[in-house]
């Protein structure tokens, strides 16, 4: 899909095309709440769009969850937004109601999100927090603390000079404050408890998984869900005895081991702390809050009692454990052993691994794997000037904990081992292939990791990078990927975490603006296929294909309309599309959207248009290029630079019978301002012609 349109979410390092796009939506959003008679204020509306692209992990501008709205409106504005004594304060609980309103009315809310009603009571349930915590200095920005208190101190802010005699005092301490309140700033940052613009996590591929009740057979067949099970039932209601460290006495261990078939030899044993697989279960069964300990003896718990009876919620429930098993899967053993680097990192190394095995088209090879882990101990440990076999030593132990952490993956049935040739999209890119240039500070490992052509700059690394690739390519591989139940159990944690994690399927009841513009910003070419091949089924085809083409026609944002009709058309099977684009082509509202697509797939060229749809497609694209320069400041300026041949354009695009005719007159405004005279010009022109009732133009057949 074309990525350059009027997107709701974007990367990090997108900054010009965010503030283009954050400029564009909140001059709309100003017009629509005007013709509504609704509150706004841009710079709040403004505000709230830096939050949401900011400083959540998804980054996306049309989804406010109550969570969204709460940290809004208590924690992001109170921290970022200053409000001088004596301004007025402005609304921005009812600004956040306007740009909500606006999102939904233009069909830009995220489909996936809450209605409309239960975001606008999300906003009512915390309104009257707001002037509270706008208030509250601990809750300030550090930037704001120092601002408000020159400001409340008689120091001019906005003249630049008094404001840095301020600062220089301050920083000598001659500055009396409110030092509690500084205080609690300063640990919020020192804490990481503040908001950042660290938080957006990678964007994944939509995928696919089967129904609820063909992962609850496969989670049945599990043999740690049986074990799991089978453990809180031998414990039962009335409780099994244990030592005063918690530990099963031996003889009920030695029975435990047969009801589970845990597989531990007992021959010659005295205490269950040497059986290794059931002291992980008890463990594991402790951490799922299965079975506890109380008083000298083992109980199920009974309220697991209908997570015991259902093998998915027990399932998923031991895989959420298994980020508490640390100690009892990779701790030292005694006094003689020390933990490995993945000891200390193990809660975010697993998420890193399951996250990178998540969407995925192909099995990963273990050697990128444990790469990607070793890039994780480089950051995150001071490795010493050692020599490189203690060195070796170090990730070789992290290496061989890792392999336990995925064996009880492997056991659960969250991931699946086997032997294969690698993808080609393993394999570092050679350097005679074309590609970016590594950047000055990566690090050469990180560099050979990611493929990046002419990464490695000396021998030593790029020898290192030789061998990997010949390790890879020499035969089969140990390869790994996520089961579906893993999938399932991971897409639930980047949930929770407020990360996107698309679902095949899950837009069925979506409506069609919605569903075409998720499709555009998000899926991949397949899933797109397959989630609008469902969409479809359940409405059927005619009545579907109408609604589809209608939310197109209503979307006033004509790139993000441009890409809408784009990703249907690259979702229908190719007759169909080409069907469909004739007959939008003799649709007054849709044509000059089908013209363009015709032309970008070659089905048309400039030849075959009739003189009235050349301007057709001449005034789309003009129009498409004010949106994406974030339209006011940003568009006049592309006009000027184009000088008089931007105002010859313009007029014949005025001259064109666009249907967006609100549009039109917005660009004849900024050329106008961007041109000078010549803009001036262009309204006459266009006048001229009109009067004259000829265009001069022959008619192309």
């Amino acid at each position: 899909m074309d990525e350059f349109f009027m997107r709701m979410r974007f990367e990090p390092e997108a900054e010009e095309e965010f503030e283009a796009a954050r400029g564009l939506l909140v001059d709309r959003l100003v017009r629509w709440a005007g013709q509504q008679g609704l509150p706004v204020d841009g710079f709040l509306a403004e505000a709230a769009l830096d939050y949401r692209h900011l400083a959540t992990a998804d980054g996306r501008l049309g989804l406010w969850e109550s969570g969204h709205v709460e940290e809004l409106l208590l924690a992001w504005l109170p921290q970022q937004v200053t409000e001088l004594p004596g301004e007025e304060r402005a609304d921005a609980p009812g600004t956040l109601r306007t740009l909500l309103r606006y999102l939904h009315a233009a069909q830009l809310a995220d489909p996936r999100g809450p209605s409309l009603r239960d975001s606008l009571a999300a906003v009512d349930r915390v309104a009257e927090q707001h002037l509270a915590a706008m208030t509250d200095r601990t809750r300030w920005g550090l930037a704001k603390f120092w601002t408000m208190t020159a400001a409340e101190q008689g120091v001019d802010v906005q003249d630049g000079a008094a404001f840095q005699r301020f600062a220089d005092r301050a920083q000598r301490g001659e500055v009396a404050c409110d030092q509690q309140a500084l205080a609690a700033i300063m640990e919020r940052r020192l804490t990481g408890r503040a908001l950042s613009d660290g938080a957006r996590a990678e964007p994944q591929l939509p995928v696919m998984l089967p129904p609820d009740d063909e992962l609850r057979r496969r989670a049945e067949a599990s043999t740690t869900v049986v074990q799991l099970r089978g453990l809180a039932e031998w414990a039962g209601q009335d409780g099994r005895p244990v030592t005063a460290t918690g530990r099963l006495r031996m003889a009920e261990a030695r029975e435990l081991v047969d009801v589970l078939g845990t597989g531990d030899r007992i021959e010659g044993v005295r205490s269950s702390a040497d059986l290794p697989r059931l002291g992980l279960l008890m463990e594991w069964a402790k951490k799922a809050r299965l079975v506890r300990v109380v008083k000298g003896r083992l109980y199920a718990v009974a309220k697991a009692r209908p997570v015991l009876a259902d093998p998915l919620r027990l399932w998923l429930r031991a895989f959420d454990a298994c980020f508490e098993l640390r100690q009892a899967l990779i701790g030292a053993r005694s006094g003689w052993h020390i933990e490995s680097m993945l000891f200390d990192v193990y809660e975010d190394v697993l998420d890193d691994v399951l996250n990178t095995l998540y969407s995925l088209p192909y099995p990963m090879p273990w050697l990128r794997l444990r790469d990607t882990v070793h890039l994780a101990y480089r950051s995150s440990f001071q490795l010493d000037a050692g020599s490189d076999l203690r060195h070796r030593m170090w990730f070789e132990h992290a290496d061989r904990d890792l392999r336990a952490v995925l064996d009880l993956l492997d056991d659960l049935g969250a991931i699946a081992r086997d032997r294969g040739m690698a993808d080609p999209v393993f394999l570092d890119i050679d350097p005679s292939d074309a590609g970016p240039e590594p950047l000055a500070d990566m690090p050469p490992e990180l560099a050979e990791l990611l493929g990046v052509a002419g990464a490695a700059t000396d021998p030593a690394a790029r020898e290192c990078a030789d061998a990997r690739r010949e390790e890879l390519t020499a035969g089969p591989v140990e390869l790994i990927r996520l089961t579906e139940l893993g999938t399932r159990a991971v897409r639930q944690r980047l949930l929770a975490a407020g990360r996107d994690a698309p679902l095949v399927g899950e837009l069925a009841q979506a409506p069609a603006a919605g569903l075409l513009g998720v499709l555009a910003e998000d899926y991949d070419p397949d899933a797109a296929r397959t989630e609008l091949a469902g969409w479809i089924t359940t409405r059927g085809d005619r009545d579907a294909l109408r609604r589809l083409t209608d939310a197109v026609r209503a979307m006033t944002f004509r790139t993000r309309a441009q890409a809408m009709l784009d990703v249907l058309l690259a979702a229908l099977p190719d007759g169909e599309s080409e069907r469909l684009l004739r007959t939008l082509r003799r649709d007054t509202q849709l044509a000059p959207l089908a013209l363009n697509a015709l032309a970008h797939r070659e089905s048309l060229s400039p030849e075959d248009m009739t003189d009235a749809e050349s301007l057709l497609v001449l005034a789309e694209s003009l129009l498409q290029l004010v949106e994406l320069a974030g339209g006011g400041d940003g568009a006049e300026e592309m006009l000027r630079a184009q000088g008089s041949q931007a105002g010859d354009a313009v007029a014949a695009a005025l001259d064109s019978a666009h249907p967006d005719r609100a549009g039109l007159d917005e660009l004849r405004q900024l050329a106008a301002r961007a041109l000078g005279s010549h803009g001036a010009r262009v309204g006459r022109a266009r006048k001229a012609r009109r009067s004259s009732g000829k265009s001069g133009r022959k008619r192309r057949r």
